[in-house]
């Protein structure tokens, strides 16, 4: 040991005897032992000696170089905040666009698209099983005559759009396209991201539609059309944020998200893509939980583990393959029902750690959505919190600001450890698809989820007001309710579609993104020759749950 680690060593030593040892039989500790949520131990303090065997350069480095992570860019905030992404959808077309429209008055800037369960579930709004749910959860898109009004005086060549879409990402990349297309907006001036994450609908969300074979096929066609026709689209938003929200610890989040990268490289790959093709455009998506310190060194983690899997294990060239690029979203879960306005300091305190972890652009969940959609008032102070955050606290000033802190450093370093067992455990089972086919990812959520709902009733962890500092306070009354009427005039909207478009084109169109379902060919042209067509969301999601069939979970086989 140098000299230096024998003084610090023998100076904590001393510590322990005079300092802590005196103090601990005074009183004690709150709690026996101290832990995050992936079960690593908290020491009462940290110092160089925990900083053991890290080696600057090669682990950290400088902000936007290799293995980056300090940052993904080498001024970080100091040149370009993050995009303020607020992620708003309800009803029908007409009613989330006048909502888009008041955020970007109010200084958001970027769209981000929320749509209801139907359109997620490749279900048009006259769908028996969409009965009830339309707008109810998002937007209700049925067809082109939807999206273009949903994007009505959105100048699409400069903006940047966010569209949470998975099993019919690829149905609404292609409306999208056709609405830019409509515009006089070429396809290389727009960009944005599909979240297009199936796999960890599988695991954790459950709106998926076909098996995840047929999915990962849709998805490699969507790499390789936009590729080279929407350059600057991210292809897919590969997403940790639902496996947390699921119930998920810090570590299983990030291991398990990295896992679904893995595979859509993978995939990708063999489907004879180069890695450099493709990979810059990949972008992740991450929830942010109370943790406040393990929620940072998460973020460090991720993008040095990615740096290293894209350039160790794909062997990609180019470093814009190796960048993590993610967006970050205030965990929903930990919204509580009881005494909302607690929920502002919650979402001000995890937006603060999705600041200092680095994220690109950021969506600040409203006080009221444990018990509705956002209020219009609730969304904006949601937003507000951000640009104070930005503009007021000064934490942008210096990229990566507590890095080189013991702790975090520490904490990164062991996220990053037990991530990486996550990682070979699953290549051991043939991979991710292979594990969610074993539901390995499924029961190590389910326990950690257990083991975290058991801690609230028992009371070890503390939720202010809920199981501690409870004072009955009623539930507010100004929530926001979806209109019943929006359900029938989307059916309404539908049935004009149908009745006015040219029927022969459609079902033509229809019937050649089935054909090609069949055959090897990229399906993203027949896709947008039926949207063109004016064909229905659920119409083109029926060609081809006719060739793919529909996934059941393991415990419906």
């Amino acid at each position: 040991m140098p000299e230096d680690e024998r003084t610090i060593a023998a100076a904590r030593r001393k510590w322990e005897k005079d300092r802590v040892a005196p103090g601990l039989k005074r009183g004690g500790e709150r709690r026996e032992q101290f832990t995050t949520s992936s079960g690593i131990e908290i020491k009462r303090a940290y110092d160089p000696d925990d900083l053991e065997g890290l080696d600057f350069l090669r682990d950290d480095g400088f902000p936007g170089e290799y293995p980056f992570t300090r940052g993904v860019q080498p001024t970080m905030y100091r040149g370009r905040l993050w995009t303020m992404r607020q992620y708003a959808g309800f009803g029908d077309a007409e009613e989330s666009n006048r909502r888009y429209r008041y955020l970007f008055a109010n200084g958001q800037t970027g769209l981000s698209v929320a749509f209801d369960l139907p359109t997620q579930m490749g279900r048009d709004a006259d769908h028996p099983l969409a009965r009830g749910e339309v707008g109810r959860v998002g937007v209700s898109i049925g067809s082109i005559a939807d999206m273009e009004t949903l994007l009505a005086e959105l100048p699409l060549d400069k903006i940047s759009t966010s569209m949470t879409i998975n099993s019919t990402a690829a149905t609404l990349l292609a409306l999208y396209l056709v609405t830019a297309e409509k515009r006089g907006v070429g396809w290389d001036k727009i960009n944005g991201t599909i979240q297009n994450d199936v796999l960890k609908e599988y695991i954790a969300r459950g709106t998926y539609i076909y098996p995840p074979r047929g999915s990962m096929r849709i998805i490699t066609d969507i790499f390789a059309f936009a590729s080279k026709e929407v350059p600057n689209w991210n292809t897919i938003s590969i997403s940790g944020y639902h496996i947390r929200e699921a119930g998920s610890t810090a570590a299983q989040e990030l291991a398990f998200t990295i896992a679904d990268g893995i595979a859509y490289v993978e995939a990708a790959v063999k489907a004879g893509l180069e890695v450099d093709a493709f990979a810059s455009r990949l972008s992740f998506f991450f929830n942010v939980h109370n943790n406040f310190f393990e929620e940072i060194a998460k973020y460090r983690a991720a993008r040095r583990m990615w740096a290293r899997i894209m350039k160790e294990r794909f062997k990609a060239a180019d470093e814009r393959s190796m960048m993590m690029r993610f967006h970050a979203q205030t965990a929903g879960s930990t919204l509580t029902a009881q005494q909302v306005d607690n929920n502002v300091v919650r979402v001000t305190m995890q937006a603060l750690a999705a600041v200092l972890g680095g994220a690109q652009s950021l969506h600040t969940n409203s006080k009221d959505e444990a018990l509705a959609l956002p209020t219009e008032n609730s969304a904006l102070l949601a937003l507000r919190t951000q640009q104070v955050i930005a503009n007021e606290t000064d934490v942008t000033d210096t990229v990566d600001p507590l890095g080189g802190s013991y702790y975090v450093e520490s904490l990164t370093r062991e996220i990053e450890k037990k991530a990486l067992g996550y990682l070979a455990a699953i290549d051991d089972l043939g991979g991710a698809v292979a594990a969610i086919e074993r539901g390995y990812m499924q029961r190590e959520i389910q326990n950690a989820a257990f083991i975290y709902q058991r801690e609230i009733e028992m009371k070890r962890r503390v939720i202010v007001g809920v199981n501690e500092f409870t004072s009955g306070d009623a539930p507010p009354g100004d929530i926001l309710k979806v209109n019943p009427a929006v359900e029938e005039r989307q059916r309404a909207r539908l049935e004009r579609v149908r009745a006015e478009r040219n029927q022969a084109a459609a079902r033509e169109a229809v019937a050649r993104v089935e054909a090609v379902a069949r055959d090897d060919g990229n399906l993203m042209p027949p896709i947008i020759a039926a949207v063109r067509a004016y064909a229905t969301l659920g119409e083109i999601a029926d060609a081809m749950r006719r060739v793919f069939g529909e996934y059941k979970p393991i415990n419906e086989v």
